[in-house]
């Protein structure tokens, strides 16, 4: 969510493909970004790699050079996702569980305070479980507890769960932890399913400044729900943006309240782009 980042999306357009406008291409640092995110100080857009990679955060401008790289005191055990609150404080989602069998599973708090530091990043560690988790790992047709998906809202983090049993990948379950030091019991709230191929994986979201619209992103769509109650948002109302480019898509952010940012990773010839999707 960006309060700052200015309507330069809603014009840009140096080359489309299908309904996603090519804002700029990423370096080569982040050929395997994973997570997208604006925040309230600063025009930068904040990016991260998954697992294999660095510890860092890198804020790029619209041209896609990297402005800032932060060394984060943490390691990145498998790195999926951004988000940030009101005042700026950034949140890093390392709960990625590809084998459902991690019991380490974390979202790391950057300080905005640290946002400028030249040094290595102190973090506050946010530690959770699934309440419906009981063995490491579970029978393969219960591997519904990978993660790469999740947000910052009224004070918790939500988190959308990625599936790997085959012919329900498309499902995504809702559970919500308290944005607070500590370990947590993540409560469950409700679940979603949208197709049934590996096309189908949530792989990211997030949710407009006003609150009104939740963003989950898989690689061939975008889908968005509005008219939701309180935080139970499977319960509101759902549009599809298809794609007509099939990537690797593992990044989203809103920019304002009707535009995304969505980022893919470079992988078998294409992608590694920075992207925006205006909803209607």
């Amino acid at each position: 969510m960006n309060k700052l980042l200015t309507l330069f999306f809603l014009i840009i357009s140096s080359c489309e493909t299908g309904n996603l406008n090519i804002i700029t291409d990423l370096p080569k640092t982040l050929n395997e970004v994973s997570g997208t995110e604006t925040t309230q100080n600063t025009n930068l857009i904040w990016m991260l790699n998954d697992s294999g990679n660095k510890a860092r955060i890198y804020g790029i401008n619209k041209k896609g050079n990297i402005k800032k790289e932060l060394k984060i005191n943490a390691k990145n055990h498998d790195w999926e996702d951004l988000s940030s609150d009101n005042v700026g404080n950034i949140y890093i989602g390392d709960f990625g569980n590809n084998l459902n069998k991690r019991t380490n599973l974390t979202i790391l708090k950057v300080n905005v305070a640290d946002l400028d530091k030249d040094s290595k990043i102190d973090i506050e560690r946010i530690s959770f479980k699934y309440p419906n988790q009981n063995k490491f790992p579970p029978k393969k047709k219960k591997m519904f507890f990978d993660c790469e998906s999740f947000f910052y809202f009224n004070n918790n983090l939500y988190l959308f769960t990625k599936s790997r049993v085959r012919g329900n990948f498309g499902k995504t379950d809702l559970y919500k932890i308290p944005a607070t030091q500590g370990h947590h019991v993540a409560e469950y709230i409700n679940s979603f399913t949208s197709c049934e191929d590996h096309g189908c994986w949530i792989t990211s979201a997030d949710i407009s400044e006003d609150g009104k619209h939740v963003v989950l992103l898989s690689p061939n769509a975008a889908i968005v729900f509005s008219n939701f109650t309180s935080d139970d948002f499977f319960t509101g109302q759902v549009k599809r943006y298809d794609f007509s480019l099939y990537s690797q898509k593992e990044g989203v952010c809103f920019a304002d309240n009707n535009t995304l940012l969505i980022t893919d990773e470079k992988a078998h010839g294409t992608g590694g782009n920075l992207y925006s999707l205006k909803l209607n």
